[in-house]
């Protein structure tokens, strides 16, 4: 199979949060492969929670929002300049927000972060299930 990847740049704003998962989103569901719409749904909730975060928390540095699909995993990545690491909880029931990393840690097979030279990579990785391509369908035969 190919391998698949995207990366661009997110401004700061919670407007250009809603583009980028947008973009991710779309440009995931225009490669050649098929994941399912489950997958697909589950990977653009998991983009979003990690742009929103990256915006809300490093809204003033570069952010960066990419995926890579191979053989065996689909990748989401969040980079940001914020130092700050992400911590996955529950917050109390008459908050607003804080469920997002929740959210990842309970959709994606693995997650995590690594420190980067200028703040941190936020990512979520799902397992492919072989075969990445629709099923072929075999023509009837007559006898």
């Amino acid at each position: 199979m190919e391998v698949h990847q995207v990366r661009f740049p997110v401004s700061g704003t919670p407007a250009a949060a809603a583009s980028a998962r947008r973009q991710l989103a779309g440009a995931i569901r225009n490669w050649d492969a098929f994941l399912g719409p489950e997958l697909l749904d589950t990977a653009e909730l998991v983009a979003a929670e990690l742009i929103a975060n990256a915006v809300r928390h490093a809204g003033n540095g570069p952010i960066s929002a990419g995926a890579r699909l191979s053989a065996a995993r689909l990748l989401i990545e969040v980079t940001d300049t914020s130092p700050d690491v992400p911590q996955v909880g529950l917050p109390e029931a008459d908050e607003e927000g804080g469920r997002g990393l929740f959210l990842v840690a309970a959709l994606a097979d693995r997650h995590g972060f690594d420190q980067v030279p200028r703040g941190k990579r936020c990512w979520a990785e799902f397992k492919v299930s072989a075969p990445c391509q629709p099923p072929q369908h075999l023509p009837l035969q007559r006898s």
